[in-house]
């Protein structure tokens, strides 16, 4: 087989279906400083400035689980039947 026998097709998605790709079924887990929290997490109560925590979204970036520990943030995705995956 050569290059030439491959065919590539291109799937183009649109916003909307982007978003709800892995949903339901992923999670995402990522490290953040409480200050970048502000507008993900609304009616959160003050944390001091600098405080690092860990955030779960789902796969459309709706915040579902902020904890303190990198080991509850992941029992929190399984524990809701989803497949975690790390954000850097």
């Amino acid at each position: 087989m050569t290059a030439n026998d491959l065919k590539t097709t291109d799937t183009i998605l649109t916003d909307a279906e982007l978003a709800h790709l892995g949903e339901g079924s992923v999670a995402y887990l990522k490290e953040v400083d409480s200050d970048e929290l502000r507008g993900k997490f609304p009616g959160m109560p003050e944390i001091a400035a600098g405080t690092r925590l860990w955030a779960v979204f789902a796969a459309n970036g709706r915040p579902i689980l902020l904890t303190d520990a990198r080991d509850a943030a992941l029992a929190g995705a399984i524990q809701n039947d989803l497949t975690p995956l790390s954000l850097h």
